[in-house]
């Protein structure tokens, strides 16, 4: 057994403001009665989110980094798991940035991943501005946030790359791979939906290693630790 966090990435681009990448867990999770009522009775044990705290939701982090909720103005999600669009409700008036297939499937997911989705993280979002997205796209044709499709964990899954000034390229790959030791063994999950699709989005991992971008996982604990984290930040 290993502890993982469940990373969100804060995003401050010069032009479009502030970008989120993932919202990881709504805070109602932190309470365990809270937690039945919201995901379902068992689900934080048995996804083992004993350890998440209401400081861990979004809207907590954002606050302590001097954020305001109505700062956000994009969020792009990987996929709409419920370790990852848990705080798609703090953002009514950003756009949500999302693959259309991944958007469909949340809603009415096959039954064998259906208990990766929480209803509730976006049971009210239908009026949101949603960017319904189909394969890799360059966000603000300036080449500074590329989106780009990684099926397989789910079936829109979806990372981003970005093109930092002072830092070499960077990718934010959710869970295209969950660990970096199960993408080096070229083994996936048992929460994969696609294991083909999963497989072919490994070989694209690697070959974003190859182009010199350099490659962040969301669970994994290795990854978490080499970036920057409470105000600190690259450019």
């Amino acid at each position: 057994m290993i502890s993982v966090p469940s990373t969100v990435a804060v995003i401050e681009h010069a032009v479009h403001g502030l970008i989120l990448f993932d919202t990881g867990i709504n805070h109602r999770v932190a309470d365990p009665e809270a937690a039945d009522s919201y995901w379902g009775v068992g689900l934080r044990a048995a996804y083992g989110a004993q350890a998440f705290t209401r400081e861990h939701a979004i809207d907590a982090q954002l606050d302590r980094l001097g954020h305001r909720l109505s700062d956000v103005k994009y969020v792009i999600y990987s996929h709409l798991h419920l370790d990852h669009a848990g705080g798609m409700s703090y953002f009514p008036e950003a756009v949500h940035v999302v693959q259309h297939d991944e958007l469909r499937h949340a809603w009415w997911p096959d039954r064998w991943t259906a208990r990766g989705y929480a209803f509730n993280d976006y049971r009210d979002t239908r009026s949101y501005n949603f960017l319904e997205l189909a394969g890799d796209t360059d966000l603000f044709l300036d080449g500074t946030v590329t989106v780009v499709r990684t099926a397989g964990h789910t079936p829109g899954h979806q990372g981003i790359i970005l093109n930092l000034a002072h830092q070499e390229r960077i990718a934010f790959m959710g869970d295209a791979a969950h660990l970096q030791e199960g993408l080096d063994a070229n083994v996936p999950m048992t929460s994969d939906w696609n294991i083909q699709e999963k497989l072919l989005t490994y070989g694209r991992l690697r070959q974003l290693g190859r182009a010199g971008v350099r490659t962040f996982l969301s669970h994994d604990p290795g990854h978490f630790a080499a970036l920057p984290h409470d105000g600190v930040f690259w450019d």
